[in-house]
């Protein structure tokens, strides 16, 4: 560590931030996670920020000087207006290092809870668009594949380009997800700015992947192989009984594949590109 290095320990389930001053204390929001009726903006030894924990410092790429970072944790000296969402430990010491407050724990928090709410839309948008768009409505096996037909012939193909379409939302959903949590910034170091930028196109890829996974599923799990009407009836009924459903519910499940896929390969990417360049 030195002075005037963003530094942070490990809790339960997040991290604590604070400002190294270079002389064996720091500067950070007192108080822990559900105590924080009093928490203000202290200089404390150390020892008493760790309480017990490691602690690491967070590299930066462009940042500002020491001079003008321990400048800022000073002006903020007893300032008692902590807010989890807005102004936590972690938009204090990123507002220190940079001019801009931040805090990845929120925003990683707030794009999951999003991602995910997007996904569970776009897959029921996608049963509704099903159950309702075909000649014969409904949930139905036939009422399944008509609505698949129709829903493929939106962009020139049949059911097996159907299944294809009523993924894309889901997909869309975790992209934009994964996009906000992998976002590049001038203040991050070139590796974790390079480990992103991978993360983000393989999330791209994961959802095609998936969806190509998605179909090629479904023309083997059936007792009827193959993507006919026949098979793709057959597979879908496969797959839903997986989860204790029909051609519904593998539709559902085929409909999240490539959002599934996405979030997986993004992030898998992103960590162990991380792993080999920084260890």
């Amino acid at each position: 560590m030195a002075k005037a290095d963003h530094i942070y320990v490990q809790r339960l389930g997040y991290t604590h931030h604070g400002i190294d001053l270079g002389d064996g204390t720091a500067v950070h929001y007192t108080g822990e996670v559900g105590r924080k009726a009093g928490a203000a903006v202290r200089r404390t030894a150390i020892a008493v920020f760790a309480a017990g924990s490691r602690v690491r410092v967070r590299p930066y790429g462009q940042c500002s000087s020491p001079r003008a970072v321990i400048r800022r944790a000073f002006s903020r000296l007893g300032e008692a207006r902590y807010s989890l969402p807005f102004n936590n430990c972690e938009h204090f010491a990123v507002w220190c290092k940079t001019g801009r407050p931040g805090s990845e724990q929120i925003t990683d928090a707030g794009s999951l809870a999003g991602g995910a709410t997007g996904i569970g839309a776009g897959v029921a948008s996608g049963l509704g668009a099903v159950s309702a768009t075909g000649a014969v409505a409904g949930l139905s096996g036939s009422g399944v594949m008509s609505g698949l037909a129709t829903v493929g012939g939106v962009v020139g193909g049949g059911a097996v380009a159907g299944l294809a379409v009523v993924g894309a939302a889901p997909a869309a959903a975790a992209t934009l997800a994964m996009g906000v949590i992998l976002r590049d910034r001038d203040s991050l170091p070139a590796d974790e700015r390079q480990a992103r930028r991978f993360g983000r196109v393989a999330t791209v890829a994961g959802g095609v992947a998936g969806s190509v996974a998605g179909i090629a599923t479904v023309a083997a799990a059936g007792t009827v192989g193959g993507l006919s009407a026949a098979g793709i009836t057959s597979g879908l009924a496969a797959i839903g009984a997986v989860a204790g459903g029909g051609m519904a519910a593998g539709v559902g499940i085929v409909a999240a594949g490539p959002a599934v896929a996405a979030v997986a390969m993004g992030y898998g990417t992103y960590r162990v590109w991380r792993w080999w360049t920084v260890g």
